[in-house]
């Protein structure tokens, strides 16, 4: 047997491990001596996991949050359990209702029958039960559950997550690359507080070793909060690209989401889906998503846990490099 085996005993179930946000959770679990078991709905393109740890120390397993039963299996015999799964947009059957809701009532109760007490889920700054977004009522309904059937969850609210793979800034850089006008839907006055993945990463794997209040609810936000607009002229710069920024009134902009949404869907999928604004995304953009100051005052962030927030200018700039005219280099002339 190689020498290089984990021998630890302790190990852990991630829903959703295979994802943006939850490849970079393995890795801080494994970092951590974790044995991982990376559960998804494809264990056969999760391949990519295996060199974020040691040998035998990650091990991907067939389980979809739809399913209970595959749910409860995935976590036999686990001592903790981490829940990662969520979606921006519904496509088919991975609907909000199914995956925010469901599914973590599921993942929950399979936690709570296998006697895990260690438990982190995943949600999102500003969740209300009343919003007039589906997508943020999924979430704070996933919250509940977790509160009902876990209630020693640690839960996580991250504002917008960014890293290499976001749909955030690579989406905003891709379409900077081609159009002349960036459209800013809600104004572009709405404030956010992007959160690096790293950092959300750490903070899970603080919190499955003790380092988190059982029950507890951290809202996860970078160092400061930048408007649309901000954010939109910082990839301008970033990319250099010239662009206009054409604010977008809310009595046009859910008639040009729902034409993005009929033309994905018309087109079977080749409409390009980080062209895709929906209607209930522009609903979510109408509110701010910013670590509050409740949050901050008893110590319920990133700093709380002994994180320091990486700022997105230390971080996006390696990223965005390749929507530049000149790729990597800064002027199209060599001196």
């Amino acid at each position: 047997m190689s020498e290089t085996l984990i021998k630890t005993g302790r190990i852990v179930t991630v829903f959703g491990g295979s994802g943006f946000v939850g490849r970079h959770v393995t890795r801080a679990l494994a970092q951590d001596g974790w044995r991982i078991r990376v559960a998804t709905r494809r264990p056969d393109l999760a391949f990519h996991l295996q060199p974020l740890g040691k040998v035998g120390q990650i091990q991907a397993v067939q389980a979809n949050v739809r399913f209970p039963a595959s749910v409860a299996a995935a976590v036999r015999g686990a001592d903790a359990v981490v829940n990662l799964v969520g979606v921006q947009i519904e496509n088919g059957r991975q609907t909000f209702e199914a995956t925010h809701v469901f599914g973590a009532r599921a993942v929950a109760r399979a936690a709570r029958e296998a006697g895990i007490a260690n438990v982190a889920h995943l949600s999102g700054i500003g969740v209300d039960p009343k919003s007039d977004s589906a997508y943020v009522r999924s979430r704070a309904a996933g919250e509940a559950a977790f509160r009902d059937a876990a209630p020693q969850t640690v839960i996580f609210q991250p504002s917008v997550i960014f890293g290499p793979e976001d749909r955030f800034f690579n989406r905003f850089a891709a379409i900077a690359r081609m159009a002349p006008v960036l459209p800013m839907f809600g104004g572009g006055d709405t404030r956010l507080q992007p959160v690096f993945v790293g950092d959300v990463a750490k903070a899970v794997a603080k919190a499955l070793a003790g380092g988190a209040k059982a029950g507890g609810v951290y809202e996860l936000g970078g160092p400061r909060s930048q408007s649309m607009r901000e954010i939109m002229q910082f990839v301008c710069d970033t990319i250099n690209r010239k662009r206009v920024l054409a604010p977008v009134p809310h009595r046009i902009d859910r008639f040009v989401a729902g034409g993005t949404e009929w033309a994905h869907f018309l087109s079977l999928g080749v409409f390009p889906s980080w062209l895709v604004v929906t209607r209930d995304q522009l609903k979510v953009l109408g509110a701010d998503n910013v670590v509050s100051e409740a949050a901050i005052g008893e110590g319920r962030t990133l700093q709380g846990l002994g994180i320091q927030p990486e700022p997105v200018e230390s971080i996006v700039p390696h990223y965005l490099a390749r929507y530049r005219k000149t790729g990597q280099f800064e002027k199209p002339k060599l001196a």
